[in-house]
């Protein structure tokens, strides 16, 4: 619509034409109220019912709620609408009838279950608080998109089709690519590994990964989008270094271009950026720290991972981001490097927040020989990663990198309950549709 004005641009003393969705309508008697809500607002249209032409009334108040419509007329001043301007309609057009019964109620007063929530994402997005995640949500991307290219990194885009999964494991969907045996990448992992290689040497991507994890947590889902750093002539402690400026940049950036979503939230008097640096312990240090807390039913001893009950109890101890580091080798992936001095160590880290893992990353061996080993000692067959291994051949560097959710980011940084709330349209295994 050419002529459109959005609401929050309406001023006294103008003849505008706003398109929307009636959000509410209020019959005082004599006088009734059209709401109509746009991406950037709300603005009320005046009826007054005895003095205007009773088609233009019966259109205006007669519409049902969420119903799409355009509303010509002049823009007056009206310190009592909220948002201190009203319009006196000269015509109204209904563009696209809405049922009078909604799945759900997008003004909030009625509430919804997420599941519902979720079968009807379209009208749940037209919510303030669904909305102001995805806006959040987008500034986050754009945030670490420039946080990476001011530290000279180049974005690409891996194949998300693969002839063989990145880690191994029964994790993968498969799918026939041509006859094929074909699967969904897990990672973009060896990928980008491959990159370090080339003349482009540090490199980021932003996209899809798919696990066919049997999990059904707030957690975890079986569609996620990644944010992947890999670099050249960098160890794990300064890939460190680069993981936390891109969350801190992130955080900075929603503080200081997405107060009015986070005071819809309830968030903007809350909302902490991480100032002082992240602190980093060891795994032996996070194993000691746990057990000290006498939260869990049994004490974790040396090689045991971390359980959801082990992270919750250490991060509550810590109280603030923080990172793993020097994880046992046998419980990290082939492509981690082992430390120099101990090879029982890797040089593996993990960026953790108080609630859950975000981030998993490391020094990567470089060497063809060990790498092939590390392939063998976790039983996976050097022979299938060919495409992979025979680039370490031709002189690859020194590298170190890390990947972590957008999804585990924003439900972090919002308190979100639930993963799924972070994401459009969520797959898990319950979930395919829509």
């Amino acid at each position: 619509m050419e002529d459109r004005t959005y609401t929050a641009d309406a001023e006294p003393g103008e003849r505008v034409t706003v398109a929307g969705w009636a959000h509410e309508i209020r019959d005082l008697g004599g006088i009734a109220f059209l709401i109509v809500r746009d991406q950037t607002g709300k603005i009320q249209v005046k009826f007054a019912t005895d003095e205007m032409d009773e088609s233009l009334v019966e259109t205006g108040t007669n519409v049902t709620r969420e119903s799409v419509v355009s509303v010509t007329g002049e823009v007056e001043e009206e310190p009592r609408a909220p948002t201190g301007v009203e319009i006196v309609p000269e015509s109204v057009e209904v563009l696209a009838p809405a049922e009078p019964e909604l799945p759900l109620d997008p003004s909030g007063k009625v509430d919804a279950e997420l599941p519902t929530r979720l079968d009807n994402r379209t009208l749940d997005l037209r919510s303030e608080e669904s909305k102001a995640i995805f806006e959040i949500r987008a500034e986050v991307l754009r945030a670490v998109r420039e946080y990476f290219r001011s530290v000279g990194s180049t974005e690409i885009n891996t194949p998300k089709i693969v002839a063989t999964g990145t880690e191994g494991g029964t994790e993968l969907f498969p799918i026939t690519y041509f006859g094929q045996e074909a699967f969904m990448n897990q990672s973009p992992q060896l990928f980008k590994q491959l990159m370090v290689g080339s003349g482009l040497e540090r490199v980021f991507e932003i996209g899809p990964i798919f696990r066919a994890e049997e999990h059904n947590t707030p957690r975890h889902l079986n569609e996620a989008t990644m944010i992947d750093f890999e670099s050249a002539f960098i160890d794990h402690h300064e890939a460190m270094d680069v993981c936390e400026g891109t969350l801190r940049a992130a955080y900075e950036a929603v503080e200081a271009n997405c107060q009015p979503q986070l005071e819809v939230l309830d968030l903007a008097d809350e909302f902490d950026v991480p100032t002082e640096p992240f602190a980093r312990l060891t795994y032996e240090e996070a194993i000691e720290r746990i057990n000290a807390t006498g939260e869990l039913d049994e004490q974790l001893v040396w090689g045991d991972d971390l359980s959801t009950e082990a992270e919750t109890a250490l991060g509550a101890d810590v109280g603030g981001h923080y990172f793993i580091t020097g994880w046992p080798s046998e419980i990290k992936p082939f492509y981690i490097q082992d430390d120099d001095d101990d090879p029982d160590l890797s040089k593996g880290f993990d960026l953790m927040h108080p609630r859950m893992e975000l981030v998993s990353g490391g020094q990567r061996e470089h060497r063809y020989d060990e790498l092939v080993a590390g392939f063998e000692q976790q039983g996976l067959e050097p022979e299938a990663f060919e495409y992979y291994t025979k680039m370490f051949k031709y002189g690859m560097p020194p590298h170190a990198g890390w990947a972590y959710g957008v999804e585990r980011l924003v439900t972090t940084m919002l308190g979100l309950p639930n993963i799924r709330e972070a994401v459009l349209f969520p797959r898990d295994r319950q979930r395919l549709s829509p």
